[in-house]
């Protein structure tokens, strides 16, 4: 038993040690690639430091390093267990009477344990640094009529272009309580803040109700305030809205700006105020399978890798195990959208690809252990 627990551990670290290496290597190569167009979009603003571009693709990496960590764990795993079996030492321990399941252990709980602090710690980092990242995406390398939208405690806020004072003003809306019903944006307790393009205060706006229609926002009960001015009740009024209802919930807080701890606050908060929340549950899900993936990465690797060198045979399995590794990605894509368009439910959406893979690991290991 202490021979079988010490083998185990000494394979978990080998694992661990080549999953890391081969995440640290496919990050840095979606970030060299990442760098690169971004400097292909500044080349044509010439006004927007170089330094801005390496800021953002550094932004960008604990979310590249979530996207690419099944895959970590499925090469890195792969390149283990080929190393061991090559050298013999899992024939020696197996001859030792020691099963696959028991030197298995280590390096399936290293890969859950991965991923579990994948999802409970470096997703919280992950999405404040893309969300910092999106702000000075927004700011620098796109075009200014870019609208902003952020939705907090069932309150609204959202910057738009706004040319019916000045030419490149900017229009700030404000709206306490957001509803949707019968497919129309209604809010209440409106405050609008017009401004020129250096951001001066040139009129304010408040209303008690309105909704979005027609490419305007319609508001009842509207008075117009100036400067150094009486207020003046305008009573019914309208202003151009740069988006339409699906570009609403479209621009509202992207799930990957969102962490783990996060998400169920805002999906809750979407669905009092009746707008969809179909890709923060698939992104929660996502989240919440990612562990249970990475296990089941360390298994398919394992189920590929294992053939003895002198049975042959072995860059095929292997190629077979990073075929596999690609389908399970593909099969998740796939199951994503649908989640995504509602012909599935996020929940089996995020975690039917995953039991797939872990089926197939499964049956492959005991086909290769006792059949």
């Amino acid at each position: 038993m202490t021979f079988a627990l010490t083998l185990s551990l000494y394979i978990a670290r080998q694992f661990t040690y080549a999953v890391l290496a081969v995440i640290a290597f496919l990050t840095g190569l979606i970030t060299l690639f990442d760098f690169i167009d971004l400097l292909r979009r500044v080349s044509s603003r010439p006004n927007v430091p170089a330094s801005l571009v390496s800021e953002i693709a550094v932004l960008h990496i604990p979310f590249a390093m979530l996207e690419i960590l099944p895959f970590g764990v499925l090469l890195g795993g792969i390149i283990c267990f080929w190393r061991l079996a090559r050298s013999s030492e899992l024939v020696v321990a197996r001859a030792a009477g020691i099963s696959a399941w028991q030197f298995l252990a280590g390096p399936v709980g290293c890969a859950l344990l991965i991923g579990a602090l994948s999802t409970t710690v470096i997703s919280p980092l992950s999405s404040a640094m893309y969300r910092r990242a999106e702000i000075l995406d927004q700011q620098y390398l796109r075009e200014s009529t870019v609208k902003t939208i952020n939705m907090s405690g069932g309150a609204l806020w959202m910057r738009q272009s706004d040319s019916g004072l000045v030419d490149h003003g900017v229009a700030i809306i404000h709206a306490r309580r957001v509803r949707l019903r019968d497919n129309v944006m209604r809010i209440s307790g409106i405050s609008i803040f017009r401004l020129d393009g250096q951001d001066h205060m040139l009129a304010r706006i408040e209303a008690g109700h309105g909704y979005l229609g027609n490419g305007r926002w319609v508001l009842e009960g509207a008075r117009l305030l100036h400067p150094d001015e009486n207020p003046v009740d305008m009573g019914h009024m309208t202003l151009r809205a740069d988006l339409t209802l699906a570009g609403v919930q479209d621009s509202l807080a992207s799930p990957n700006t969102l962490s783990v701890w996060a998400l169920p606050g805002f999906i809750k908060l979407l669905n009092r105020s009746g707008f969809s929340s179909i890709r923060h549950r698939l992104r929660f899900q996502s989240l919440l399978t990612l562990p249970v993936l990475c296990g089941t990465m360390a298994l398919v690797a394992a189920g590929f890798s294992m053939r003895p060198a002198r049975r042959g045979g072995v860059v095929r399995m292997i190629s077979l195990g990073v075929g596999a590794g690609f389908a399970l990605f593909a099969i998740s894509k796939i199951a994503a959208q649908f989640g995504e368009s509602g012909a599935l439910p996020p929940v089996l959406a995020a975690w039917a690809p995953t039991g797939a893979g872990l089926c197939l690991a499964v049956s492959l290991l005991l086909h290769l252990e006792d059949g």
